[in-house]
């Protein structure tokens, strides 16, 4: 199972070196290569990737804390949930090219598994509860931050994308500029389904998007149209 080269690549970009491996692993595997293998449900990455998230939320909350003390409980609430919604933690793997390194059931990498928003998404929390297990909360910190809380603005684009547009149609389009999302495909299974949207702006199609959800779609189609439209600007 294990690929030395693609981990020792993996533990190079991310700046820690595990003293157990194995741990690594873990966070790389996806439950369908676990059940393919007939595995435990503990070789998978799910209950690491449960231990991931809360080690995620309590450092972006004391760096939220910290860093904005002028700040509601609620207006942090939000600016967290930006920084670590799926869209932003999934491009966060991508930066660390995790995708390639994801041990996944031959069904679920065919169809794209190493490139979906809610699988890398999922694998980096895991790594950082991997990270936390074998080395504490300091490395776990250094690794958030370097890879999370970091380009903030960038990142919170991608939590209401859809806002975000809405409010630059509105200051520098016409009056009574309408922004759709018209939904132009769906694949997979009901219980698996993947939505494919456009982003128009009065009838232009600028962005496109795909997610588990019609929102998710709809949300990358917006930021799509985002950069689209800040480019022309520019």
């Amino acid at each position: 199972m294990v690929n030395t080269q693609k981990t020792d690549s993996l533990q190079r970009k991310m700046g820690y070196q595990f003293k157990d491996v194995a741990l690594l692993n873990n966070a790389l595997t996806h439950s369908s290569y676990a059940n393919e293998k007939h595995w435990s449900y503990k070789r998978n990455n799910e209950r690491i990737e449960f231990l991931g998230d809360a080690v995620l939320e309590l450092i972006s909350t004391e760096y939220l804390y910290t860093s904005h003390p002028n700040m509601t409980e609620g207006e942090l609430t939000r600016f967290r949930a930006s920084l670590v919604c799926e869209m932003s933690l999934a491009s966060s793997a991508r930066e660390l090219e995790l995708g390639d390194c994801l041990f996944l059931g031959k069904g679920e990498y065919q169809t794209g598994g190493d490139k979906r928003d809610s699988i890398l998404s999922d694998a980096f929390e895991a790594v950082i509860g991997a990270i936390y297990l074998d080395g504490g909360l300091e490395p776990a910190k250094r690794f958030v931050h370097q890879y999370v809380l970091s380009d903030i603005e960038q990142k919170q684009l991608f939590h209401d994308s859809k806002t975000i547009l809405q409010e630059m149609v509105q200051s520098n389009f016409h009056e009574g500029t309408k922004i759709c999302y018209p939904l132009i495909k769906e694949s997979g299974p009901d219980h698996n389904k993947t939505f494919f949207v456009i982003c128009q702006v009065n009838g232009v199609e600028y962005g496109s998007g795909s997610g588990r959800t019609k929102k998710a779609a709809e949300q990358k189609a917006a930021y799509e149209t985002i950069i689209k439209l800040r480019q022309e600007k520019n």
